[in-house]
């Protein structure tokens, strides 16, 4: 994997949300020091990082006022139980760019509205099971964290 564009759809958040999809769908297989490139390639094993990863968790910024992006969703054990989370794991992008993605959270975060990404706790992130479906052409910023295992 280089360094190149795999999709150019025109939609710079889209391209890179389907080459992270592409990447952790080949988990069960740098030009930059911190970036989305990176964390793809630390997920496929293409440095000297250990793996066992299988997510490169992501920040979505709203295009009205480049405002990181919070999901809201019920736990899935119990509908009452309401949380939030800014950190995502990118399920699937569609041809139209619209994407299915998972909250991710630190099951010890009592925090379940937190106000801002650094307000959260990230150590460690892991899946939650709530999905949404986002149209990401309401995004105009795309960061990416260290790749992670979130689903141990």
């Amino acid at each position: 994997m280089g360094c190149g564009k795999d999709f150019d759809t025109g939609n710079c958040v889209c391209d890179i949300l389907r080459e992270i999809v592409e990447a952790q769908n080949d988990v069960v297989e740098n030009c930059c020091d911190t970036s989305c490139e990176r964390s793809i390639s630390d997920l496929l094993g293409d440095t000297d990082v250990t793996n066992g990863l299988d997510t490169v968790p992501v920040i979505l910024y709203c295009k009205d006022g480049c405002k990181p992006f919070r999901g809201f969703g019920a736990d899935p054990d119990d509908i009452g139980d309401m949380t939030s989370s800014f950190f995502f794991r990118v399920k699937r992008v569609d041809d139209d760019c619209c994407a299915v993605v998972e909250l991710l959270r630190d099951p010890d975060d009592d925090d379940d509205t937190p106000k801002d990404p650094v307000d959260q706790d990230t150590d460690p992130l892991r899946a939650t099971g709530i999905c949404m479906t986002v149209n990401l052409d309401c995004f105009c910023h795309v960061t990416c964290l260290p790749a992670v295992n979130a689903f141990n």
